[in-house]
């Protein structure tokens, strides 16, 4: 007994030495009506939260960590959102102590430290697993996510952008909610990439073709020819667009983007990223019942 007892106390111990290295980096975003949301101090002067999650306000009033200030409330400012990613950066006027953490991997299987803000200065926390840690993906908004990083925990709403650890203390991104209450890890690679831009330029510019989508099937005459049973209708187009430019009308069945089957909206987010702003995209599509090929040059998505 007295050995498992000694490996108890340990584990204890060494979660509470994990808390405390954390502690300084978990600060709670103040919402109306007396809630709030969980921020991760990323830089000594930016604070990583979860976009989705964030009203569209451009001042928000900090309560930072403990310590000598606990409690202590600052303000700090809107400075970038990029929704593809679910990211947005709050500047804090002053730079403050930040805790000495890096990077490391997720791998399916091993325990996960989630930490969230508890609205006066403290700190919650959870134990899971990691119940995925896939590839690279693309969000339904467009936005180029490092790996695919689930966890087998649950999560109040105020704790969602807090950060997560792994056993060895190991900072592998924060928290986010997914579909149907799934927690996510937005990756610390995904953060480090587009932290710079956000800074600079306030958003990301991704590509757009001005055209709401919806998926249906497509008519059995023209199963053949198309090489599919489902595509995607042009429900409607923005006047002066990419898509209206090109030609697209209401109607249209979109089949392929450069000859990959669009079946799903998500999968034409993978053709809007980035670099792929002022490039020709090959659209084949069915019009009147004819299998057309319709080329459209992909511009940036107009500000919100």
């Amino acid at each position: 007994m007295t050995d498992q007892a000694d490996v108890l106390a340990q584990l204890s111990n060494a979660l509470a030495a994990r808390v405390a290295a954390v502690r300084g980096a978990i600060v709670a975003i103040r919402l109306p009506g007396e809630r709030h949301l969980t921020g991760t101090l990323w830089q000594p002067d930016v604070v990583v939260a979860s976009e989705q999650s964030l009203p569209k306000r451009n001042e928000f009033e900090l309560i930072m960590p403990g310590g000598s200030a606990q409690g202590a409330t600052v303000s700090a400012k809107v400075a970038g959102r990029d929704p593809g990613t679910n990211i947005a950066l709050l500047r804090l006027a002053q730079p403050v102590s930040l805790p000495p953490l890096v990077s490391g991997p997720a791998e399916a299987g091993a325990l996960a430290l989630v930490f969230g803000a508890d609205g006066v200065g403290g700190t919650s926390v959870r134990m899971g697993a990691i119940n995925q840690a896939g590839p690279e993906w693309t969000s339904s908004a467009g936005g180029r996510i490092d790996q695919r990083i689930v966890l087998d925990i649950r999560l109040a709403r105020a704790e969602e952008g807090g950060p997560v650890l792994n056993a060895a203390g190991a900072r592998l991104g924060i928290t986010t909610f997914g579909p149907r209450a799934e927690v996510l890890v937005i990756p610390a690679a995904t953060i480090e990439r587009i932290v710079p831009a956000l800074l600079r330029d306030g958003r990301i510019a991704r590509g757009w073709l001005g055209v709401a989508l919806q998926p249906v099937a497509v008519p059995d005459a023209l199963h053949d020819e198309a090489g599919q049973s489902s595509g995607l209708m042009v429900m409607s187009i923005v006047d002066g667009g990419p898509a209206a430019k090109a030609g697209i009308v209401a109607g249209d069945i979109v089949l392929t983007v450069d000859g990959t089957p669009t079946r799903r909206l998500r999968r034409i987010a993978t053709h809007l990223a980035s670099e792929s702003i002022g490039r020709n995209a090959d659209l084949r599509v069915i019009r009147g019942g004819r299998v057309l090929s319709v080329q459209a040059v992909i511009e940036a998505r107009p500000p919100a």
